[in-house]
């Protein structure tokens, strides 16, 4: 049967289709190192922007210097990935971006690397504007809020390849990091 009712939903599936493709390609276009916010400053109070980083592979998470569960799994991780990275004679630059700019500011990150030991000069621990972190975690998929004084979130990390196209994202606490070489 082909009477009017169907062919009107069929033209709904079809424009929601249409309206689906479209969503799925503003979301690949914001999946580029170049498309997120580039305004940052480092744990040494220097500007950077994340193109700066093209040309080799760009391992992105976002952490918050007082969480004490999840972010400590997610350095442990991202530790195990340079053991690897510096095994098979990789570049890479790591890069974290604090969910909480007020208390994430470069001075916190500073003393949050000292603490950990997280001094090699490939990582990066970034603070930007509350405007540019939310806009980052929402075009990457990074989910927080804020319950009391914690930040909430789930852990992740983004991969972007050396011409900064969004090629992975991997859960630390599951990470097969190997399968990424």
């Amino acid at each position: 049967m082909s009477g009017p009712g169907n062919r009107n939903r069929r033209g709904r599936g079809v424009a929601l289709l249409c309206l689906g493709l479209l969503v799925a390609t503003a979301a690949h276009a914001a999946a580029q190192l170049e498309q997120l916010p580039q305004h940052w400053r480092d744990d040494q109070g220097r500007a950077l922007a994340l193109t700066e980083l093209l040309g080799q592979r760009v391992f992105l998470s976002m952490a918050y210097t007082r969480c004490r569960r999840i972010c400590p799994t997610t350095m442990d991780e991202l530790q195990r990935l340079q053991r690897l990275l510096d095994e098979h004679g990789e570049q890479a630059s790591i890069v974290i971006v604090g969910f909480d700019p007020d208390n994430d500011d470069p001075q916190g990150w500073r003393h949050y690397r000292a603490q950990r030991k997280l001094e090699r000069s490939n990582w990066y621990f970034l603070t930007g504007t509350l405007a540019a972190t939310r806009q980052l975690a929402h075009q990457l998929g990074f989910d927080f809020w804020t319950y009391d004084t914690h930040v909430m979130h789930d852990p992740r990390v983004v991969v972007f390849d050396r011409l900064g196209l969004l090629t992975a994202t991997v859960s630390p606490g599951t990470a097969d990091w190997s399968a990424l070489f």
